[in-house]
């Protein structure tokens, strides 16, 4: 690459950072999200950390350091908890508010609360929600089980937090109290100014609802765009991020529609091939330097426990909808990538086998040894508290019928070859299309190798925005590292 670009995922490729919610404070972008381990056991076994980045320049990403650690929070006082899916606000008194769960194995179900003078923290235990006579909401009798808030603060100064999740499956319905819920705060950001009430319906009430298909299931976000209420959550699919919208922020929301699949499934069409393995979703709506997005996470490793964030931009209509996109290599860049030069193929956003008809769990059992996926070599890495070099994140398991998608690039010239570095014990080739539909472009032989190794295949791939494909036909299988694009 000869110029700084912004990818997917739009952290460096070590850092799993899942569930974010992204916002705009001055001028720079901060996430906050979950905080996942490479080749963890559970999820979000990492403190929380932060990223930002300039509005202007969105891939200039700066690392802020660890803003907030689970044995802060007094329930946790031996670390053997998860902190779950924040949300931050800024409060009325200029300070920032953290809210969080911990993982369902607690025993105490409260949202916490932790606070700092600056976006990025460090933050500092304040307290737990809390009723107007100190019990913790989510402890009391009937309570729903609290899961992912998300706060906001309204134009006239309420403070709305939302929160809840619901079953995914007719089995669990009933078992546990759960729903989604809103309830509002007083101005000291601790104690309930209404108590919770059912917002969204979840399975099992949907019925004439418009939610049927769609029902909530957890990752609650809330965002007010031009006079009208978003709330952007995780349905029963699990792979979708769906929004309900209303003209008010506590009632009468009307499901919208899907704004992002990441396995690429677009409901009421002919795209139901899943293009991704998939797993849970969760992220939130920003408006960053005249532009709204939409961000996401993606699983790597054949697991659960390796999330990374994603980001697309997203179009709101004149009428409040908005239209479902895609998963692209390119989310954050305001555009295509720069047709030429060298990239790592960690930013697929297309990664299956031709024989993936369903949409298959990113689990090693459900995976098996059939399908590529992402990986690194060596430990979980974090910046600043490590001197080992950063870990490199790679397609491996590519077989007979990969299929490994990059979206988009711009072609400005002819492009006449493409070297691609592998490893592994395949022979075969490399076919490269710019659409899955035509005919091939080109081809890269590949050969047995212990070690990276660069080959180079001829291609004819005429100006403008293209895809490229890498689909792999032979024998063996291979670990596939980077491509270089030449003019």
């Amino acid at each position: 690459m000869e110029e700084k670009q912004a990818f997917n995922p739009y952290l460096p490729c070590y850092e799993y950072i899942p569930d974010v919610e992204p916002h705009v404070f001055g001028d720079r972008l901060y996430v906050f999200g979950s905080h996942d381990k490479f080749d963890g056991k559970k999820y979000c076994e990492n403190d929380y950390v932060c990223w930002s980045a300039p509005v202007n320049d969105l891939s200039n990403w700066r690392y802020e350091g660890v803003i907030y650690k689970k044995i802060q929070d007094p329930r946790v006082l031996k670390g053997n908890h998860q902190l779950w899916a924040p949300d931050v606000v800024k409060g009325k008194d200029g300070r920032y508010y953290l809210y969080y769960c911990l993982d369902d194995r607690l025993g105490s179900e409260g949202i916490g609360i932790a606070v700092s003078d600056k976006p990025a923290g460090k933050y500092e235990f304040l307290e737990l929600v809390r009723d107007k006579l100190g019990a913790v909401i989510g402890d009391r009798e009937g309570d729903t089980v609290p899961f992912d808030p998300a706060v906001f603060i309204d134009d006239d100064g309420t403070i709305y937090i939302y929160s809840g999740n619901g079953p995914r499956t007719e089995r669990k319905i009933g078992k546990e109290p759960r729903a989604s819920v809103v309830m509002t705060l007083e101005d000291d950001m601790i104690t309930i100014k209404t108590e919770p009430k059912k917002l969204l319906p979840v399975l099992g009430e949907s019925k004439g609802t418009g939610f049927e298909g769609h029902e909530f299931f957890e990752a609650s976000s809330i965002r007010k765009i031009k006079g009208r209420y978003y709330l952007v959550y995780s349905s029963v699919n699990l792979h979708e991020l769906c929004y309900a919208i209303s003209n008010k922020p506590d009632k009468d929301f009307r499901f919208g529609g899907v704004i992002i699949s990441h396995c690429d499934i677009f409901p009421g069409t002919d795209r139901k091939k899943p293009v991704n393995c998939f797993g849970n979703n969760h992220g939130g709506i920003e408006y960053i330097n005249g532009k709204y997005y939409i961000f996401y996470h993606r699983h790597t490793n054949r697991t659960q426990f390796s999330r990374q964030g994603c980001a697309e931009e997203i179009q709101i209509l004149e009428d409040g909808t908005i239209l479902q996109v895609e998963v692209t290599s390119c989310g954050l860049n305001n555009g295509p990538l720069v047709g030429k030069g060298t990239y790592p193929t960690y930013i697929v956003c297309n990664l299956y086998r031709n024989s993936m008809k369903t949409a298959t769990f990113s689990h090693p059992t459900a995976m098996g040894k059939r399908y590529p996926y992402l990986i690194q070599d060596g430990l979980d890495y974090e910046p600043n508290n490590s001197n080992r070099v950063p870990p490199v994140q790679y397609i491996t398991n590519a077989k007979n019928g990969m299929i490994a998608g990059f979206k988009y690039f711009i072609f400005e010239k002819k492009i006449r070859e493409i070297l691609c570095k592998v490893r592994g014990k395949a022979k075969g080739k490399l076919i490269i299309r710019t659409n899955l539909s035509k005919n091939p472009v080109g081809e890269v032989l590949i050969k047995p190798s212990n070690k990276w190794t660069e080959f180079r295949g001829k291609v004819e791939i005429e100006p403008g925005v293209r895809s490229l494909y890498f689909c792999y036909e032979g024998r063996g299988k291979f670990d596939f590292v980077e491509f270089t694009i030449y003019i």
